[in-house]
């Protein structure tokens, strides 16, 4: 019930606050209509380690979002990642350490795939806040990367970031942000993972990030 309830507020803030927006008074007229971007965390992954190695999230993710006006844009989200160890693991709990030393591994891979919707307002000049909303499908996967059962997730996420646009007709931008996120409805779990999971928080804080893109 809880988790509902959760949900719900969730679909309801993300709604109301792109209403009021809209109904706050004209806004100025736009150079482009729509934007395509992806995270710069997901570049290195490509180069720094084999794409089979263990701790590589195999993340992808991309961006497609329509500016309303100059201060809305709306858009959707499509990420597909694989975790090797629990998400709600944060900065000050030794999130790094337990990287390298893999206590805290999963007995395998969970692969989580969605496509989600997102809401952002710039607030002032390229200052903006986003709102994110992914229902991801699971799939875990033992050691031996066989399939043993399918979950789903509702990935929730929360940006304040600046966006800084280049070019000679500033069609080109790159946004560094700072993401918070949580996730309810965790279902279907293997015990295996769940007991790993328990252990930690939903919800991970202050994660740095940039976005590369192109508008048009």
């Amino acid at each position: 019930m809880k988790n509902l309830l959760t949900f719900i507020l969730t679909i309801v803030t993300v709604s109301a606050i792109a209403q009021e927006s809209l109904l706050l008074g004209k806004e100025k007229s736009v150079d482009y209509k729509y934007r395509v971007s992806l995270p710069g965390i997901t570049v290195p992954q490509f180069f720094t380690k084999s794409w089979d190695d263990s701790t590589n999230t195999q993340h992808i993710e991309i961006h497609v979002k329509r500016d309303l006006d100059n201060k809305n844009i709306i858009g959707f989200k499509f990420a597909t990642w694989r975790l090797f160890q629990p998400m709600g693991i944060l900065w000050w709990d030794g999130l790094l350490d337990k990287v390298e030393s893999g206590t805290e591994f999963y007995p395998g891979h969970v692969r989580e795939t969605g496509i989600g919707i997102s809401y952002q307002r710039m607030l002032w000049k390229g200052l903006f806040a986003t709102v994110e909303v992914l229902p991801q499908y699971k799939t875990y996967l033992d050691e031996d990367n066989n399939k043993i059962g399918n979950g789903f997730k509702l990935y929730n996420s929360f940006h304040i970031g600046y966006h800084l646009a280049f070019g000679k007709k500033k069609r080109f931008f790159v946004e560094p942000q700072v993401h918070s996120q949580f996730w309810v409805f965790d279902t279907n779990t293997p015990e295996a993972f769940k007991q790993m999971d328990d252990k930690w928080k939903n919800y991970f804080l202050f994660e740095p990030n940039i976005y590369l893109g192109v508008k048009f």
